[in-house]
């Protein structure tokens, strides 16, 4: 006999996990992963330098960390139907004013709404939304939208760089807009709702039903959760593995020029870190229930760490590949790290804001890695110090993680 607890239906948690991994594969290939294919053709007709073009960038992941905690105080309290919707249309309104740009004024302001529409739109809302929508289930979830958003560049890039030829950038960033009006913006209104009980069922889809026990583990108030060390230890140890992340996303291609690389093979093997990053998250998501979330936590980034370190000290291609191959792997399943962490340990009820203080410390950490690395590559001649360190403060994230847990005497979500 079937349980009545269980439902007679999909759970309609799944359809909100298959919609917003169409929508972060949308967000984030054109605002995110496009910004780099517009570079050139603006600067070609304004006469911009790098730094001017790559500083508008810089603006819209700032804007887009500070915006983080009010961002995820707002879904805690009201949810993410709203929030995502409109920060789809923010982006629809920015790309079509970014088509419409005259000068440099023109993109920093667009810069500034592209950060905005970041903020309510991509992994930091999404990621709440699964947290409130799945348990048991969550890994499974996180898995289906972080493997087909991880999905995003190999598909916009090419698709944007076609664009662009074929039509120019000004057309080009409008025939963004309208994919984002036409896909985003109606998913975001149409299916999103903020919790399960919205629907007659509790997370991960048993039916509701008022004498089932619920469900145990921690939920914690942002202010009990800033008391305990275990947060800030969470933090530390995403916001120094995001140093490795944030250099290397700038300084890889030309690192491995350097390193005699033709421009092909180092575009080859840059491309193959994103391809590796899906393996990351495959493998991850089930050995989480076989395997001590801490211990897998410090695994990945250990391996996170010794990426940088076999570059450094692997010369040919045995150790690009071999950098490749770590380096992606880990940094797939570091994005499920986060998430399964702040869940499991601090609970569902105020993921956003809690996450939203974590957001804020890796978009500095993030922003400031490639200009620091830059700095330290034109101090030393080359990048072996950059890789030294990235291997220390990597190798202490690793350390880090293993500290994160609620305080034992940690009381439930209060307002």
């Amino acid at each position: 006999m079937i349980s009545s607890s269980q439902p007679s239906a999909p759970y309609y948690g799944w359809r909100i996990a298959w919609t917003l991994a169409f929508t972060q594969t949308l967000g984030y290939g054109v605002l995110y992963y496009g910004f780099a294919v517009f570079i050139k053709p603006m600067e070609a007709e304004f006469g911009w330098g790098r730094a001017e073009t790559s500083g508008a960038f810089s603006l819209a992941l700032l804007v887009a960390g500070l915006a983080a905690i009010p961002v995820g105080r707002w879904v805690d309290r009201r949810g993410a139907r709203a929030l995502m919707t409109a920060g789809s249309v923010l982006g629809v309104l920015t790309l079509v004013g970014w088509s419409q740009i005259q000068g440099l004024a023109g993109l920093y302001l667009m810069a500034f709404g592209l950060g905005l529409a970041m903020a309510m739109g991509l992994y930091e809302v999404a990621f709440t939304v699964i947290a409130v929508w799945f348990h048991r289930e969550r890994p499974r979830a996180m898995l289906i939208v972080t493997l087909i958003a991880g999905l995003a560049s190999t598909i916009f890039v090419p698709l944007e760089t076609w664009l662009v030829a074929a039509l120019g950038w000004r057309q080009a960033l409008q025939g963004l807009a309208l994919m984002l009006a036409l896909g985003a913006v109606p998913l975001h209104a149409l299916v999103l709702r903020r919790h399960p009980q919205d629907v007659g069922m509790e997370p991960d889809g048993f039916l509701r039903n008022p004498h089932r026990p619920a469900p145990s583990g921690p939920n914690l108030s942002p202010r009990v959760a800033f008391r305990t060390a275990g947060f800030w230890w969470l933090l530390v140890a995403v916001a120094a593995s995001r140093i490795a992340a944030g250099a290397l996303g700038a300084h890889l291609v030309p690192l491995l020029l350097e390193r005699g690389l033709t421009p092909g093979l180092a575009a080859a093997a840059a491309g193959s870190v994103g391809l590796m990053q899906l393996g990351g998250r495959l493998f991850f998501t089930p050995l989480t229930s076989r395997v001590s979330l801490s211990l897998l936590s410090a695994l990945t980034l250990a391996l996170h760490a010794l990426a940088p370190l076999v570059l450094l000290m692997v010369s040919g291609l045995a150790g690009v590949w071999g950098f490749a191959a770590l380096f992606g792997l880990s940094n797939g399943a570091i994005t499920l790290v986060r998430s399964a962490l702040l869940a499991e340990n601090f609970g569902p009820q105020n993921y956003g804001q809690l996450n939203g203080v974590i957001a804020l410390a890796t978009a500095f950490t993030g922003a400031a890695a490639p200009l620091l690395a830059g700095l330290l590559h034109g101090a030393f001649g080359g990048y072996g110090v950059v890789l030294a360190l990235l291997t220390l403060t990597t190798g202490f994230s690793a350390w880090a993680v293993t500290q994160v847990r609620p305080s034992a005497g940690a009381s439930p979500a209060r307002n």
